[in-house]
Formats: structure tokens, sequence, C-alpha cells
């Protein structure tokens, strides 16, 4: 009786350790954080929170008018569109904020960055030949290039997690629709294909899903309003995740890639919202008097 106590009591020792080890739920932050743009009036700036919505961060000043942000697959970098100069262009920093600079330097609009994995590139769109063409450039800025080549609009590219596709939005064939290309341009295939406008890809991070913004509807009454949709890479199993009374859009995939971040103005003003990736459990994360839009996980 007496051996029996005395292991209990150890046990019961070691589960106290053990909890004390734990870091506590107000520090805990197990999906890292959620950029976003936060507009007040006609000023832009990027902030950071923890996943709950708390501990809200800016990283660029109002005045700069920044906005689109993008992680680096290792989470140590944000790009980013900031139009400070006169004109939007592609900008790096730190995930703290700090070191800040220019990559595209262009007197055009260059906007909308997306890393490749292995974060030595970053496609994003530019406007310096006359139409939204897809660039690509080396993460100093060094050797952009132009993958579309197209006199439709091509916006909004996204790199696959395995580094071998770029999915981006495209008029081209009269609608927007979500095409795919391979890094250097070619292998272009049309995902969507459908009536509707279907915009702003995003890949989950196994890269089996791409959800999407659309304007698709089953209810005659409520085109106006757009959708958080999603499909298999190859364009099949096409299925809306959200049905609001309001434009939900720019979905942005949780690194284990069981939620869904996106934005919403169901409520008024725009609101970085988080669902599970089937849909459910919609929830408001800022709750702001001021515009919150535009989210991105971070890895």
């Amino acid at each position: 009786m007496a051996k029996l106590t005395y292991i209990t009591l150890a046990c019961l020792l070691l589960g106290a350790l053990l909890v004390a080890c734990q870091p506590s739920d107000q520090n805990s932050t197990p999906d890292g954080r959620i950029s976003f743009t936060s507009r007040s009036g006609d000023a832009y700036a990027i902030h950071t929170m923890n996943t709950d919505g708390s501990k809200q961060t800016r990283l660029t000043k109002r005045s700069a008018s920044s906005q689109h942000a993008a992680w680096s697959l290792d989470g140590t970098r944000i790009a980013f569109s900031s139009k400070r100069d006169g004109h939007w262009d592609i900008y790096v920093m730190e995930a703290d904020g700090s070191g800040q600079s220019n990559l595209t330097n262009h007197p055009a609009d260059d906007q909308h960055p997306t890393w490749s994995p292995d974060g030595a590139r970053i496609a994003f769109q530019s406007e310096r030949d006359g139409n939204r063409e897809i660039y690509v450039m080396n993460a100093d800025g060094s050797d952009q290039t132009n993958l579309t080549k197209n006199p439709a609009n091509d916006s909004s590219p996204a790199w696959s997690p395995d580094g071998t596709r770029i999915a981006f939005s495209s008029d081209r064939d009269g609608n927007i629709e979500i095409y795919a290309m391979d890094p250097g341009g070619k292998e272009l295939t049309n995902l969507t294909n459908d009536p509707a406008a279907d915009w702003r890809p995003a890949w989950s991070p196994d890269g089996a899903r791409i959800a999407f913004t659309s304007d698709r509807h089953e209810v005659p009454t409520r085109d106006t309003y757009y959708r958080i949709c999603m499909m298999k890479t190859d364009g099949s199993e096409q299925t809306c995740l959200t049905s609001s009374r309001g434009d939900d859009s720019w979905p942005s995939w949780s690194p284990d890639g069981l939620r869904i971040a996106f934005m919403s103005n169901r409520y008024g003003n725009q609101d970085i919202f988080v669902m599970e990736a089937d849909g459910s459990g919609q929830r408001n994360l800022t709750s702001s008097q001021h515009d919150d839009m535009q989210p991105s996980w971070a890895p």
C-alpha cells in the first residue's frame, strides 16, 4: 500500500512539472501569425496579429500606403506592395518590419508578390507593359522577367508549395479565370473554366487544393456577393465554402491546412475572418472600426 502511494505521488509530481513547463495560452501561438492590411481613410498599413486576433502590431507607416503582404516560406521575410515613392513597387522587409527595401523601383505599378518555396525568387503582377502581366525576379530584385506576355490582364500570382506551378488570375478568355503555368511561363492551363469571375488563388500547404474568390452563385438574388471557393489543383471538385450576405475574399491557408483566413464585409467594415477548411466555424478576428483586409498566414 505504501509502495502504491509513493508511485501515485511521484506521478502527480511529474504531471505538475510537465504542466508547469508548458507555455501559457496567453503566449502560445502554435500557428504563428497572420499579417493583414488595415485601412484608415486613404492610408494603408501592414500589421501582424496572433491567430486569435490578439497582439495586433503595425509594421509599416500609414503614410507609406503598404499592402499585399506575403510571407517567405521560412517566415523570416515579408514581401509587400507600397506606394511610398508615388507608384506601387514591390518591397521586402524582415518579419518584425525592419529593413524595408524597394525591389522593383519601376515607374509602373508592381503589386501582389508571392515567394518561390526556396525563397530565391518572387513573382508579382506588373503594369509596365500597358496591361497587367505576371513577372518574376530574384529575391534581391534582379532579373525581372515577363512570364505571361499576353494582351489580357494577368494578376494575383500564387506559387505552388513544390515550386513547379504558379497559379494566377486572367481575363484572356473573356472573363476572369484561375490559370496555372510553370515558373517559366509555359504549360498554361485554365483551371476554373466557369462563366463566373474567379480570382485570387491560394494553394493549400500540401499542394492538393486551391482556394479562390468567386462571384459564382446558386441563388440569383445574391449574385453581387463574393464567395470563398475551393477546387483540386487540376480544377476538379469546385465547391464554395462561404455564402454570407457580404463579400468574402482573399483566402489564406493555415500552415497545417486545417483553416483558412479571409476578408469579409458581411458586418459592414472589412474584417479578417477565419474558418475551418470545410467552411465551418467562421468567426471574426478583428472586429475593427477600420477596414482590415488581405490576410496572409505566416508559415
